[in-house]
């Protein structure tokens, strides 16, 4: 039975400007699953003492979560494609706030990294779906904003989490930190299972809205029978290159900042409790930076900016504003390094809109969340590594005090800069795309 059936027959009204309703969902997903993830780096000064962890041991921890997070979100991304949006982001939700709340069972390094595993095997499915989730909802000319929307609940997430895991912390302990806000999930889940539908068949989208959805957002053949993109021939195309490289050369920037700030601002001298305010400045600045490069992107569109031109427009500013972490390690003033920080996560979150977007772009509705997979899985093997350099060089300069981390800093401010110029080659019209194999762009 037709959609606009169902809601005659059913007399429920539709909803106006769903699509914008789902993006909610998917923003409030995106918080769920960083305040879970921030709780063990917020906490981590007082653990470190607490199970005597050295900065080396910390950054394993870390990696534990990235390589089932890496790993995960190929696999994800594939299986999302095949069992849909609907379906694969209950799977997630569920198993890592399971996870959460299972973490504050922890009794030392071994169980925690056991638990971070798990966690990283469940959150990694968000990505992939949220931005499958936008190509199905949104058309092009709104798909930048739409995703800067979901993806701005990472830096929201990570800007409520030290009011939301201080507070429980400081009345209850460590443990309680870890389980009350792994509960949030179940709450997402019980409006999720009520609210997603593809608009194809939604009994709550105006016939106007899914006729601008599917006649934009989708594919023309979206909803023929073709043969599914295998990872081997989307790995032969330049463009998948180049969105793989849009995020390998961010997300360990972005990682970095947001699991090792606090330690950072330890080593610089400043103390936790002074700088507490600090530690979520970055986190909002990233947020702004995630809906201007949305909406500056979008407002380019209708100002006659080709695709590309408008979403690289983005790619530059991000790309040269992250250098502005670098004149951070001139300094120990707060107040100076909190803008420096602030300003660089703003021009990172512009970057990172425009590469998450990138895929709905470029791909076919039943490869999206492929291609967002894989670029995912590279950028956590990125931060894989990143991380172990920085536990092993912060632990191996600690003799320097306040310089500790100054070699990590400038390498953080000049790989995103070295990613923009390889991303311009990359994702740019091709024989692959006269070959329809990709979308002009």
């Amino acid at each position: 039975m037709p959609a606009s059936a169902q809601v005659h027959e059913l007399n429920v009204r539709p909803i106006r400007n769903l699509r914008w309703w789902i993006g909610a969902l998917l923003f409030a997903s995106t918080v769920i699953n960083y305040v879970d993830r921030q709780t063990l780096s917020l906490l981590s000064p007082y653990l470190k003492q607490l199970y005597h962890w050295t900065n080396s041991d910390y950054a394993n921890l870390l990696i534990g979560f990235r390589i089932a997070y890496s790993i995960g979100q190929s696999v994800c991304g594939r299986l999302m494609d095949r069992v849909g949006t609907r379906r694969g982001l209950t799977v997630s939700v569920l198993w890592y706030s399971i996870v959460s709340i299972a973490t504050s069972l922890a009794t030392g390094f071994y169980s925690f990294a056991a638990f971070r595993f798990l966690l990283g095997a469940g959150e990694s499915a968000n990505w992939p779906g949220a931005t499958k989730a936008v190509s199905e909802w949104f058309p092009k000319r709104e798909r930048a904003l739409a995703t800067a929307l979901f993806d701005s609940g990472s830096s929201i997430g990570g800007a409520l989490a030290p009011f939301i895991v201080f507070a429980i912390y400081n009345r209850w302990g460590w443990r309680p930190a870890f389980a009350i806000p792994g509960m949030l999930g179940f709450v997402w889940l019980l409006v999720w299972r009520r609210s997603y539908h593809p608009p194809k068949d939604h009994p709550r989208v105006s016939d106007e809205e899914r006729q601008m959805i599917l006649a934009d957002a989708a594919d023309p053949d979206a909803f023929l029978e073709k043969p599914r993109s295998r990872w081997v021939d989307l790995l032969k195309l330049p463009q998948t290159w180049g969105v793989i490289i849009a995020r390998s050369f961010t997300d360990p920037v972005w990682f970095f900042i947001a699991d090792w700030f606090p330690i950072y601002l330890v080593a610089k001298g400043i103390p936790l409790k002074s700088g507490l305010i600090a530690i979520w400045i970055p986190f909002i600045a990233a947020d702004l930076g995630n809906f201007f490069g949305g909406a500056t992107s979008g407002y380019l569109i209708k100002r006659g900016w080709t695709l590309g031109a408008a979403r690289k427009a983005l790619v530059v500013f991000g790309g040269i504003g992250v250098t502005l972490l670098i004149p951070t390690v001139l300094t120990v003033n707060l107040a100076v390094i909190t803008l420096l920080f602030a300003l660089a996560t703003f021009c990172y979150a512009a970057f990172s809109t425009i590469a998450n977007v990138l895929p709905s772009d470029l791909y076919r509705s039943d490869s999206v969340a492929s291609v967002s997979g894989l670029s995912g899985m590279s950028a956590g093997i990125g931060t894989i590594i990143a991380f172990k350099l920085v536990g092993y060089f912060s632990d191996a300069n600690q003799a320097l005090a306040t310089h500790s981390f100054d070699t990590i800093i400038i390498v953080a401010g000049l790989v995103p800069f070295i990613g923009m110029i390889l991303v311009l080659f990359l994702v740019r019209n091709t024989r692959a795309t006269k070959l329809g194999l990709v979308r002009p762009i």
